[in-house]
């Protein structure tokens, strides 16, 4: 594994329907769904190490804490950036932190992903 504390990975996105509280059933608004976010949020760890983890693994989501703190509205674009804080063996702690085009901070919190060998944790699932 090349895991460095450091390495950071960012998605983009522009709030959609499907996106909304609305359209996920986390609540009636239209606006950008925090479930969305949490999954924006683990994509975002997902890139910052991609290409790092070795042959034949993967990381899992073991851990989120999320304050959404600001409502976006379809049509707003928001940029997820992560940013691995610890490695501690297979444990990977990650800070997050979500915000609009005009620098609003939307959400911020931690995320941890364990490194797991993929074809013994597939295999695990079918027992």
């Amino acid at each position: 594994m090349e895991l460095t504390v450091g390495l950071r990975g960012e998605v983009v996105v522009t709030v959609g329907v499907d996106d909304t509280a609305e359209r996920v059933g986390s609540g009636d608004v239209p606006v950008l769904a925090t479930p969305r976010l949490v999954a924006l949020a683990e994509a975002a760890t997902v890139r910052a190490v991609a290409g790092r983890l070795g042959e034949g693994r993967t990381s899992v989501g073991t851990r989120v804490e999320l304050a959404h703190r600001a409502a976006s509205p379809v049509g707003t674009r928001v940029t997820v950036a992560a940013e691995l804080t610890a490695v501690d063996g297979r444990r990977l702690s990650f800070a997050v932190s979500a915000t609009d085009g005009r620098g609003t901070v939307l959400g911020d919190g931690l995320v941890e992903r364990v490194v797991v060998d993929r074809e013994r944790f597939l295999g695990a699932l079918s027992r």
